[in-house]
């Protein structure tokens, strides 16, 4: 990814951590708790495509791995945001851009199930059974209730501050955008191949003369001294 996204990226994803941990995890909501980092995530990927998202995913769960009070395995959900991160990218259109919301929501809620479907089922290969004691039926609802709840005041802004960084020829934003692949095209079209010459003009003696400045009206005179000289002699 271009240092831009990279900074972005950094920002969002350690913003979302902070608000996770601080704020969303101390409500005791029922059930599951609201994932404004996978949010985050699934925003960029949007944007960004399943590359970026794949990339943005790893380092957002790495963080949340390491940050406290995570009590569960390094990597575990590292792993999940990767793959859900990854799969999100490859919902991003030809165009760069998304026609409306219902594919972006549908996505959210994709990821919100496949999210926690994929932690538990990490869990359950290492031997946590956190996801079995509460209920994962109870915790699939809530999370993708609370997720698509939580995702119109969110996913939008994630990928409207994201596509002002984008340069992609595709979207139309940016300097490399559709204005810049069709300023060359009618430059050409209007200019030729871009000199400053003037339009022919008939002469005096019938020749059309393409050639502008001084040096079109030296040659038009010497054309006329030649004439007279020419006239002179038949005369004689």
């Amino acid at each position: 990814m271009r240092v831009s996204r990279t900074l972005l990226a950094t920002l969002l994803v350690a913003v979302a951590l902070v608000v996770q941990v601080s704020v969303l995890a101390r409500l005791q909501l029922p059930g599951a708790t609201p994932d404004l980092l996978l949010l985050t995530v699934l925003g960029l990927a949007l944007v960004y495509g399943h590359v970026g998202g794949c990339l943005v995913g790893f380092i957002a769960g790495l963080l949340a791995d390491l940050a406290p009070p995570a009590d569960h395995a390094v990597g575990r959900y590292a792993l999940v945001l990767c793959v859900v991160g990854y799969a999100a990218g490859l919902t991003k259109p030809e165009s760069g851009q998304h026609r409306s919301a219902t594919v972006p929501m549908l996505v959210v809620a994709a990821g919100a199930a496949s999210s926690t479907l994929l932690y538990a089922g990490v869990g359950a290969l290492v031997g946590d059974t956190a996801a079995r004691d509460v209920g994962l039926t109870n915790l699939l609802v809530t999370a993708t209730i609370y997720d698509l709840l939580l995702a119109p005041f969110t996913v939008p802004l994630v990928m409207a501050m994201a596509r002002r960084l984008e340069s992609d020829p595709l979207t139309g934003d940016g300097p490399g955008g559709s204005a810049g692949l069709d300023a060359p095209v009618s430059w050409l079209g209007r200019g030729g191949t871009g000199l400053r010459t003037r339009a022919p003009r008939r002469t005096r003696y019938g020749r059309a003369s393409s050639v502008g400045g001084p040096r079109s009206t030296l040659l038009s005179r010497s054309a006329r001294n030649r004439v007279g000289r020419i006239k002179g002699v038949k005369r004689l």
